[in-house]
């Protein structure tokens, strides 16, 4: 270890220190998060303009320092499930049945269908308004490296039949899944715990001692990890300093110059679908200013960490304390929306990448047909994105191959692939905890006293003095 790396990881101990202090003085939650993604910012620029970019004292700095920031994310994921076996398993004891159960996971889904729909035409018109195309793009070593990793990939998305996506959410053996050895482990184990939600309910007239029990016993594990989950949180802005160290030391702007047309393009659709957001949660009664500065600590963390999976923990503690929303619809809302009908990642890259590439095997991409089309197989292949692999990669490739289009060239936006992600990531949680916001809305479940609230909800359980 340098010098220079020792002065720059005593620097980022500083700034951590300082974000140690904001907590003892008792600052709000959302202050240290933003304050976190601040200093991360400038102190991943401060690095890239001392050293340049690429410089080996940047890596080694990054990779110390990515013990914070990548090991808070591994702590959240180690939350997720117990966080949702506990939540759906309790909720469905409240229910006492599967009525409400199935209308939860209808409008859930709906709603995310729905809006990824929406999020696809938001791309096509992105892309179409900006005149994006893939003809003339030069591919450096990366690139071509890419291009043909994504070409031996779908071999695999091609064998993958939409009915086998379905499958792959079933769990054959949910013990497995607990461990998130598959990308479906989250909707695996949210199917695995109704069943024993519902198997309890089941036996609570003809064994009411036991079901009394198995409820006292669901009671003291839902405090419990409701309290890891407090504690992780805390860890909160130190993570988003570290992540966000990270991106920005790592980022080439060059490449991102070069790329210009399609970062803002991207970003445009993105703004689209967050006002479409706020659009719907204002049908349903919801007040759309209060509701966006009430999840912004989430969306802010879902930015600099780049995980819809990881922020569950947050997310569903966003829905339940700052917005009302009850345990079981909050965790089903976030669980499935980090799988399925990502607005994102399976709505607005895969589109934009399509109107592309679409000029340069003489397509047009402004032809109703193929708009039309597009849309269709996106909204589709949102629902089954997960049974091949997860992320944006895939599902670009699962509506790429269903056109017959080359995957090769998605590999020439690889060099902004993680600013691009950091917003698609951010509107997946936000797509999310839309569909709860609506779906508990629209079934008059949610806790519009906890909605209105001015007092500033701590979701890592610290009461905020500033």
């Amino acid at each position: 270890m340098t010098l220079s790396v020792i002065g720059n990881l005593a620097i980022a101990a500083i700034l951590l220190l300082f974000l140690y202090r904001l907590q003892q003085k008792h600052v709000s939650f959302t202050r240290r998060v933003f304050a976190g993604l601040g200093l991360g910012i400038l102190f991943g620029a401060a690095l890239q303009l001392l050293y340049g970019a690429g410089a080996g004292v940047i890596g080694q700095t990054i990779d110390y320092l990515d013990i914070v920031g990548s090991g808070y994310v591994k702590l959240l994921q180690m939350i997720i499930t117990p966080l949702i076996m506990v939540s759906i398993i309790g909720a469905i004891l409240k229910l006492n049945g599967g009525t409400a159960l199935g209308k939860i996971s209808a409008m859930t889904i709906g709603v995310l269908i729905f809006t990824t729909m929406l999020a696809a035409g938001a791309g096509i018109l992105m892309s179409n308004l900006f005149g994006l195309t893939a003809e003339g793009l030069t591919a450096g070593a990366a690139e071509t490296a890419r291009g043909a990793a994504l070409q031996t990939t779908l071999g695999s998305v091609e064998s993958m039949s939409f009915a086998k996506m379905v499958l792959e959410f079933i769990p054959a053996n949910p013990f497995l899944d607990m461990t998130g050895s598959r990308k479906t482990s989250t909707i695996a184990v949210v199917i695995f715990s109704i069943f024993i939600g519902l198997s309890a309910t089941g036996i609570a007239r003809k064994k009411p001692e036991i079901f009394e029990s198995f409820g006292r016993f669901m009671e003291v594990a839902h405090v419990i990890v409701m309290r890891m989950v407090t504690l992780v949180l805390r860890l909160t802005p130190y993570g988003v300093l570290a992540l966000m160290a990270k991106v920005v030391s790592g980022s080439n702007y060059a490449d991102i110059l070069n790329l210009l047309n399609f970062v803002m393009a991207s970003y445009g659709a993105i703004a689209i679908m967050f006002a479409v957001h706020l659009l719907l949660v204002g049908l349903v009664g919801i007040n759309p200013l209060r509701f966006l500065k009430k999840i912004m600590p989430v969306l802010a963390f879902a930015f600099t960490s780049r995980t819809s999976a990881g922020s569950i923990p947050m997310n569903v503690q966003t829905q339940t304390k700052a917005l009302g929303i009850p345990e079981g619809i909050a965790n089903f809302a976030a669980s499935f929306g980090s799988t399925i009908g990502q607005n994102g990642c399976a709505g607005i890259y895969p589109a934009m990448l399509a109107v592309m590439i679409a000029p340069t095997v003489g397509v047009n991409p402004m032809d109703p047909g193929f708009i039309m089309t597009l849309i269709a197989i996106i909204t589709v292949s949102s629902f089954g994105v997960a049974g091949i692999g997860g992320g944006a990669t895939f599902a670009a490739l699962i509506v790429l191959s269903a056109l017959d289009f080359p995957v090769a060239l998605a590999g020439l936006l690889i060099s902004i692939e993680p600013l691009i992600d950091m917003g698609r990531t951010a509107l997946n949680v936000s797509g999310s905890i839309t569909a709860g916001t609506v779906t508990s809305r629209l079934l008059g479940e949610t806790d519009m006293q906890v909605f209105n609230s001015e007092h500033e909800v701590c979701l890592d359980g610290e009461e905020s003095t500033i």
